[in-house]
């Protein structure tokens, strides 16, 4: 199962742009960012099938609204095919301030040529996939040819698109005609994959066949067959994650060396360290054992593990079930299970003695239950709740710690 969840950032003409993130249920392998076709929004079918297909495959996946569509703010006649280049690099640049710079790009139609130009401005892109693109920008003019005199001669006209009013300013026109797409895909310098039906009624097939030839390798080419230009239907939308996904994998995946957890070092030391995943993920490796810690998506992680708090509960919630234990089976009594439960917060308190004079007074508070299963009396239950207190961990939190903090110089023989 995928995770959607709202976003926003701010747009190139300076709007607030509505997005959506798609997340693993488990590890992200990879950030995409994909760009719905002309006049469309987010919420198409292929921009949403797709994207929450690739993030079932591991992908995390952002696909918004560009500027003026869908439930995006701005004046959609403002912008134009340049200023869906610059949303584009805005996205990528929310990403790798938020969570990962995106390693894929995947656009739909005019959307497919507009990933082609943008990945030439963001060097985190490592691969770039296209379905349905034309191999001009200019190509979209034939989807409201009728109105191209009036246009060019009053500067402005509304014309319809797939059933809906859109103004079209003479803007727009200049732009796209500056945009050769054939000579950015030749720039590109990365894998390309170019997706395309060979019924497509919009955008012909033939745009798919300039756009290969003037690829540079590595390429490659998906036929669509029996899939219009929107992709309708499950069948070519899945076909199509599919292949994208498989395809990547060879491209944007980073090097499985960079996330190997460290080697331990020595009996009872703990090692942490970034495993190059998102801003905050990292390696935890004691002894034998490796873990991951992590912060949840609100704060910019992946929740790809337990934060340090929670790490620093589970270690007091285990000290207390085994200490417990412990005094139990010394003295034989009909312990049958612990279960300890703990919250961590922080709340005001006037007695808090370590505050420097003035300064805001706060205390971190741990609410632990503590749950003791078997036939024990109430004088039992009472004296076990008494031992929890003198369990090691506790005694330690509720003790002045030192902690000494030395810079380690990097060697050779310690790096990955």
């Amino acid at each position: 199962m995928a995770n959607s969840q709202r976003v926003e950032f701010q747009g190139a003409l300076g709007d607030t742009l509505a997005a959506r993130l798609e997340l693993p249920s488990g590890q992200v392998q990879a950030y995409a960012i994909f760009a719905h076709c002309f006049s469309c929004s987010k919420d198409i079918f292929a921009a949403s099938r797709i994207s929450r297909r690739l993030a079932q495959l591991g992908l995390a996946v952002l696909r918004f609204d560009f500027t003026g569509l869908g439930q995006s703010d701005g004046d959609f006649s403002n912008s134009n095919f340049s200023s869906n280049i610059a949303d584009l690099i805005k996205a990528g640049e929310f990403l790798t301030r938020q969570y990962e710079a995106p390693a894929l790009l995947v656009g739909h139609s005019l959307g497919g040529a507009a990933v082609i130009s943008a990945a030439l401005e963001m060097p985190s892109v490592r691969a770039v996939a296209t379905i349905g693109a034309p191999a001009d920008a200019e190509h979209v003019q034939c989807q409201f040819s009728g109105d191209l005199d009036k246009i060019h001669k009053e500067g402005v006209a509304e014309v319809s698109l797939a059933g809906r009013p859109f103004t079209i300013k003479k803007q727009f026109l200049d732009d796209i005609a500056g945009h050769t797409l054939e000579e950015a895909v030749a720039k590109l310098k990365r894998p390309l994959l170019i997706t395309h039906s060979p019924i497509d009624e919009t955008v012909g097939v033939e745009n798919a066949t300039r756009l290969f030839v003037a690829a540079k390798h590595p390429k490659s080419y998906l036929s669509l067959d029996a899939a219009d230009h929107l992709l309708r239907g499950t069948g070519p939308a899945m076909h199509a994650a599919n292949v994208i996904a498989a395809w990547a994998q060879n491209y944007v995946i980073a090097d499985n060396a960079v996330h190997e957890p460290p080697k331990p070092a020595g009996e009872g030391a703990v090692v942490v360290r970034e495993t190059g995943h998102g801003k905050f993920e990292n390696h935890v490796v004691i002894g034998d054992h490796a873990m991951l810690a992590d912060e949840p998506p609100a704060v910019g992680g992946k929740d790809a593990g337990p934060t340090p708090y929670q790490y620093l509960n589970a270690g007091l919630g285990s000290c207390t079930s085994m200490t417990v234990r412990m005094y139990a089976a010394r003295k034989n009594w009909p312990l049958e299970r612990v279960t300890v439960t703990l919250n961590h917060k922080k709340d005001h308190a006037e007695d808090c003695q370590a505050c420097s004079e003035g300064q805001e007074r706060r205390v971190d508070i741990i609410d632990r239950s503590i749950r003791l299963e078997g036939d024990l009396t109430q004088e039992q239950r009472s004296r076990l709740l008494e031992i929890a207190d003198k369990c090691p961990v506790h005694r330690t939190l509720n003790t002045p710690v030192v902690i000494r903090t030395i810079e380690e110089k990097a060697t050779e023989s310690a790096l990955p």
